[in-house]
């Protein structure tokens, strides 16, 4: 089903910009993909949003662009299933995957890594030091 992937490519600065022009580009995706479920878009855009946010925040310095920290994605839609691989020039994240988990209801952050886990049905990271790779795959849901 080769014929019937359709792909994006969004590359730049991490910062806010860099989040917004993901977001454009799935949203662009989601049109030429009928065959994603509302629920499947949604849970998968969660998944990018998550992670590109999180790429975005600590590619910052003092609320500016960090001119050093560039971040590609590149967004995949199948036939049975949604992949992005986000690859980042940051220091390598260090991630206690054993820890991430939701925090309680009075907590105001630390959701996005056991929300992107918990919508996903595969989430990999791994980083050197050249930077930080995030592959984020979920399989489509049976047409109905």
């Amino acid at each position: 089903m080769g014929a019937d992937r359709r792909t994006a490519h969004v590359a730049g600065l991490a910062g806010p910009a860099f989040v917004e022009h993901v977001l454009d580009a799935l949203d662009a995706l989601w049109e030429a993909s009928p065959h994603v479920t509302p629920e499947d878009r949604t849970l998968f855009a969660l998944a990018v949003s998550e992670v590109s946010t999180n790429i975005a925040a600590h590619g910052e310095a003092d609320g500016e662009p960090d001119a050093g920290i560039t971040v590609e994605v590149d967004i995949e839609v199948g036939a049975d299933e949604l992949v992005a691989t986000f690859v980042d020039t940051a220091d390598p994240a260090r991630i206690d995957w054993d820890a991430v988990a939701m925090p309680g209801v009075d907590s105001e952050s630390g959701r996005g890594l056991a929300l992107t886990t918990a919508v996903l049905d595969d989430f990999e990271h791994s980083g050197d030091a050249t930077g930080n790779t995030w592959v984020l795959r979920r399989r489509l849901a049976p047409p109905a």
